[in-house]
């Protein structure tokens, strides 16, 4: 079993990882007749190891959305080029990695945070079952990490874990927020639904 990634947009498969050898943490190279590219917030291409949005083209990305050409015209270029609106790097080898959804980035005084990557330190913390993180509003930055945690020992202690947080990431990244729940919501498929977090 190898790791791949594709989307509804671009289905089955954009990338996939290379069998026997896959290079773990990534989602592999683009598969044949189909190119992959880094974008910033302007369209233009992103250099080796920089973070963007993933554009793609190819035979199996879509002609557009069903009777919906406005969502159409804003994921799909004249050229053929599909938006994803997923956030990836590609290494020096050509291996793409995914971090984020665009739509999930946090703002924090002009600088870009992931959610996932706040999420996954705070997940190594003993006594933590699972997080998000979405960003707040805040009248000094723009926006703040808010991290919901869902214990997996009832005495996780937040000040503790904000100083193991504190000791992992860099200021902007850390959450002001720590908020304790019960549950996450979730999709059918058991997706977190951070949109539904406030």
């Amino acid at each position: 079993m190898v790791e791949g990634y594709g989307l509804t947009e671009a289905s089955p498969v954009v990338c996939i990882n290379p069998f026997p050898k896959p290079r773990i943490g990534t989602v592999g190279l683009p598969v044949p007749s189909t190119e992959v590219s880094i974008r910033d917030d302007h369209g233009a291409a992103v250099f080796v190891g920089e973070a963007g949005e993933v554009w793609v083209r190819g035979p199996q990305v879509m002609l557009g959305y069903w009777q919906r050409p406005d969502e159409t015209a804003h994921v799909l270029t004249g050229d053929g080029w599909l938006k994803t609106g997923d956030i990836g790097a590609f290494d020096a080898a050509g291996f793409l990695k995914l971090l984020d959804r665009k739509k999930d980035m946090i703002n924090v005084s002009g600088f870009k945070v992931f959610p996932n990557e706040v999420e996954d330190v705070a997940g190594q913390y003993p006594g933590v079952l699972e997080t998000a993180a979405i960003g707040v509003p805040d009248a000094r930055t723009g926006q703040a990490v808010k991290l919901f945690v869902v214990r997996r020992d009832p005495a996780l202690d937040k000040a503790e874990l904000t100083k193991f947080l504190h000791d992992r990431l860099a200021g902007y990244k850390r959450p002001t927020i720590i908020e304790f729940a019960e549950q996450l919501p979730k999709s059918n498929i058991g997706k977190i639904l951070r949109k539904e977090l406030h």
